[in-house]
């Protein structure tokens, strides 16, 4: 999974079928066209900039010019929201002005992957709740909101090389008071109209916020990363004691509050978890949906997917369970007796799973040694592999990936949550790291970002759907590329990764769409991967507070093999792997109906 701290960090919902533009103006030159859309994208990547400090730092860019930018969160006021809104809309219209019939392929992908993207922001803004944008139909719940993110955003990404860049951080641990006061402020407008989270979802996120301030300062992230990163780069200061102060003075009484709000709720809140209970629920999901897929697919279509790709993966298990003598209970009983397996599980120690960390990095350099076989251009920018920070991992999903700073200074990074390493039989890591890192997500967004001849604003843009299909993809590539030849237990694992996300489409459409509660959805999860109780759990409660987004991976991968497929069968003896996957991660995220162009203008080249 992927974090979502980036630009205009949407998955578009498709328009009019297929990304159609809009454009009205009158034909111009092909040259004209190309300066028109080259400035349009270049002054929407700067705006966007400014409009998101978070961004900019995400992207190694506060300095210089946009040093400030360093000092700065987001305070997400109503007022902050509409000057979004009104944002996204002015830019909208700004491209919708463009002559789209007079430019070129590559520029007309450039055009429909913008527009949809657009498209699909402004679509939820019909909708008075999930704050427009990435679908999390709650501001704060047991993985988001500013207690969950902050935190981990300043100790990760804020970086400090000097006394500047320290008092940087000082400053934005002042603002993050602000931001959860405004924070509080809109989720209690949300309450008053029914948008309430369930009542386990208020139980968990009153947990760990009541973690957070039962700590003392000292020991709190926000001290300790100053501390440590100050003193490794020997800055004088009394850094600690400025930062305890605001931390006890400001930004605790201010999560005391918004904890306080939520335990007021619970007396309000249902156990149902479906967001259809909601106002304009139905159409909610819809456009969630659209908006995560990039396909026209329902409800209905993607249930029967789910259900037709969770049996063919289970008869392909059952084949290789029996292939290594594992004969007797169901597949999933199988697959989680595999746990049982001397060294199948690391101890639930510090010690144990700083060795897991070590193991999971030597795995990767063994992949990054067979990527030219199946790629042409690999990322210059290295991928580490670092544990979830305890004091947010029992909220934080099982694992993502943070992408590399644009300037080469912050390597990307994969998260792995060991709250419990049960939850990581040895079995399936390596598929969690083919997928996070290489030749999943790392290798797919570090080679958008470093693309020279693309714009910023096309190094930067991100669809769900073709993200986290590709990481998908890329588990079956590494299966490809031999990464499992001596490992059939690693080979179940990798169909039990696929088998997981098949039944993804199952449980998401279930409880939003057909009136799962989150006891069926658990089960049905267990009865059919062998999923731990806990994992299986914190997956479900995940897919409560955010409609549609676990749909993006087997819907994405579906795609990604279909249209690999499909050049294999039109090229025959001429498809060539390593081209077919270079031209399709050149022009970086787009929606899959934009890809698929992408793919047949590739198969039209091939054949000249």
């Amino acid at each position: 999974m992927i974090d979502r701290r980036r630009l205009l960090a949407t998955a578009g919902a498709a328009v009019a079928a297929s990304g159609a533009p809009r454009a009205l103006a009158a034909p111009q030159g092909a040259g004209q066209a190309k300066a028109a859309l080259a400035a349009f994208m270049d002054k929407t990547f700067e705006a966007t900039l400014d409009r998101s400090p978070e961004t900019v730092t995400s992207f190694g860019l506060d300095k210089g010019a946009r040093a400030a930018a360093k000092s700065k969160l987001t305070v997400p006021t109503k007022a902050e929201e509409e000057a979004f809104r009104t944002f996204t809309r002015r830019t909208r219209a700004e491209l919708g002005a463009l002559d789209r019939r007079s430019m070129d392929t590559q520029d007309g992908i450039y055009y429909d992957t913008i527009a949809t993207n657009l498209d699909a922001v402004i679509a939820t803004f019909d909708i008075p709740y999930g704050q427009g944008g990435w679908p999390q139909i709650y501001r704060v719940n047991q993985g988001g909101g500013a207690y969950a993110n902050t935190a981990d955003f300043l100790d990760n990404q804020h970086t400090i090389e000097t006394a500047a860049d320290a008092e940087a951080y000082v400053s934005r641990v002042n603002a993050f008071a602000d931001v959860l006061t405004a924070e509080t402020d809109r989720m209690l407008e949300d309450f008053a109209i029914g948008v309430i989270p369930p009542d386990f979802i208020l139980t968990k996120t009153i947990a760990q916020q009541e973690g957070m301030l039962g700590t003392p300062a000292a020991q709190s992230t926000l001290v300790k990363s100053i501390v440590r990163r100050t003193g490794e780069k020997n800055i004088p200061g009394d850094w600690a004691k400025r930062v305890e102060a605001l931390v006890e003075g400001r930004v605790n009484p201010a999560l005391k509050r918004q904890n306080d709000a939520l335990k007021a709720a619970q007396s309000k809140a249902g156990h149902d978890a479906s967001v259809s209970r909601l106002p304009q629920g139905e159409q909610y999901y819809a456009n969630s949906l659209r908006y995560i897929t990039t396909t026209l697919l329902t409800a209905e279509e993607i249930h029967r997917i789910g259900l037709e790709q969770v049996a063919d993966l289970t008869a392909r298990s059952d084949a290789l369970l029996k292939a290594q003598g594992m004969t007797k209970g169901s597949v999933a009983e199988r697959i989680k007796g595999l746990s049982a397996v001397p060294g199948q599980v690391y101890p639930n120690t510090d010690a144990a799973k700083a060795e897991l960390i070590k193991e999971l990095n030597a795995q990767m350099a063994d992949m990054q040694a067979r990527l030219p076989k199946a790629f042409g251009r690999l990322p210059k920018a290295p991928v580490e592999i670092k544990r979830v920070p305890p004091e947010i991992q029992e909220g934080a999903s099982q694992g993502y990936y943070n992408s590399p700073s644009l300037d080469g200074t912050r390597p990307g990074i994969f998260w792995i949550n060991l709250t419990d390493t049960a939850n990581w039989p040895v079995y399936g890591l390596p598929t969690l790291t083919y997928h996070e890192a290489a030749p999943g997500h790392h290798l797919q967004i570090a080679l958008q970002q470093e693309s020279a001849a693309a714009p910023k604003l096309m190094n930067t843009l991100f669809f769900s759907s073709f993200a986290e299909g590709w990481g998908l993809y890329a588990e079956q590539v590494a299966d490809e590329l031999g990464a499992y030849d001596n490992n059939p237990l690693g080979q179940v694992g990798f169909l039990q990764s696929m088998l997981f996300r098949a039944v993804r489409l199952v449980v998401d459409t279930g409880i939003h769409s057909k009136g799962w509660s989150r006891e069926q959805a658990i089960a049905y999860m267990i009865e059919q991967t062998g999923r731990a109780q806990g994992a299986a759990t914190s997956e479900i409660e995940r897919y409560c507070a955010w409609p549609g987004q676990a749909c993006a991976y087997k819907v994405g991968h579906n795609e990604w093999v279909r249209l690999r497929e499909k050049a294999r069968t039109a090229l025959g003896s001429r498809f060539d792997i390593r081209g077919f996957h270079d031209n399709a991660l050149a022009g970086g995220g787009m929606p899959l109906t934009v890809l698929e162009r992408v793919v047949d203008n590739w198969i039209a080249a091939q054949q000249v």
